[in-house]
């Protein structure tokens, strides 16, 4: 891979931020082709403090490396993303679980073809980290929480800045790149799951979790929204976008509980804002449908959740959408 100059963004101009002057920069890379940048939504709307806190890292990490953590659906891949696209900076993904080992990060020897035709070799395949370490591109590892903190630890050194060594190539040592960085997301804080409703999260070792900067991303504002359901299903009229969105964050609120955790939540399901805009466009396409609010909404979400939760959920829907919910007139009325 050609190596690619770093380049300065205003972030007022790149962000759609109002207010912030043009002499405040972002750090990022020069534009190129490298298929490894995210794409980018032209419609997305950043949380101002989590693009702050994003940025700040991405600028300066200082032997540190990021936690995005947040609730389930509440953007955190995506608004990674959406950053390092606008600021052309190429991205190595991976998404963890519980069998996840360090040698699926660092690579392994696989039988590979030099060209079509050719017999294979034995050859060493670089993972997500060394391409990451050696070309300045940001390792997002998705779900880290899920990961087996006995495996995870070995990146201790990485974060650090320290060199990679991989003993499986003959002992090659990378090291790290002035513009690596190192991002992560989950639903915990590092903790593990103290509601019950992510199965599989697991405590990481607190050693670990010290060389992290923690930001915290909920669910995006009501008129945000609102906006984004007007972008993506612009034929449902506003005042029943409004109480979409107003549906949704009363499933939220019982979901989150009093604490906000989810700890005494009442409900085991949630409506992302992925989960909302599928509701809405699914509305609209079956908007013919006697009742396509109720019908996609159970599409949506509510077939995947229990009897009780799909009835409370539903008893909700009901009372803010009022006739509507039993009426697929209005929804349809741009159509």
């Amino acid at each position: 891979m050609s190596q690619v100059q770093p380049q300065e963004y205003p972030v007022g101009v790149t962000f759609k931020q109002e207010g912030i002057p043009n002499s405040v920069m972002a750090l990022g890379y020069e534009p190129t082709d490298n298929h490894s940048i995210p794409s980018i939504n032209d419609g997305y709307v950043f949380r101002r403090e989590m693009l702050r806190e994003l940025l700040g890292f991405l600028r300066n990490p200082n032997g540190d490396a990021f936690f995005l953590a947040g609730p389930t659906g509440s953007g955190k891949t995506s608004g990674i993303t959406e950053v390092l696209g606008r600021l052309n900076w190429p991205c190595q993904q991976i998404t963890a679980h519980g069998r996840l080992e360090l040698n699926d990060l660092i690579g392994q020897f696989k039988l590979v073809s030099t060209a079509p035709g050719q017999a294979p070799e034995m050859t060493f395949v670089y993972g997500v980290l060394p391409i990451a370490m050696k070309y300045g591109h940001v390792l997002l590892i998705n779900e880290l929480d899920y990961a087996d903190p006995s495996e995870i630890s070995g990146l201790n050194d990485v974060i650090e800045g320290r060199p990679l060594v991989i003993t499986e190539n003959g002992g090659e040592v990378i090291k790290p790149h002035p513009m690596f960085r190192l991002i992560a997301t989950g639903n915990s804080k590092g903790s593990g799951d103290i509601t019950g409703m992510h199965s599989g999260i697991q405590t990481q070792n607190i050693a670990f979790m010290d060389r992290f900067r923690l930001a915290w991303l909920g669910y995006i504002d009501a008129s945000e929204e609102a906006e984004i359901l007007a972008s993506v299903v612009p034929g449902i009229p506003e005042q029943i976008r409004v109480k979409l969105v107003e549906v949704a964050n009363a499933v939220r609120t019982q979901f989150l509980g009093e604490s906000g955790t989810g700890e005494d939540g009442e409900l085991a399901v949630t409506m992302s804002t992925r989960t909302l805009v599928r509701w809405a466009t699914l509305a609209f396409d079956f908007r013919q449908h006697p009742t396509p609010l109720k019908y996609a909404l159970e599409m949506s979400l509510t077939r995947r959740a229990s009897s009780s939760d799909a009835l409370a959920i539903d008893k909700m829907a009901q009372s803010i959408l009022g006739d509507q919910w039993d009426n697929g007139q209005s929804s349809s009325q741009a159509a």
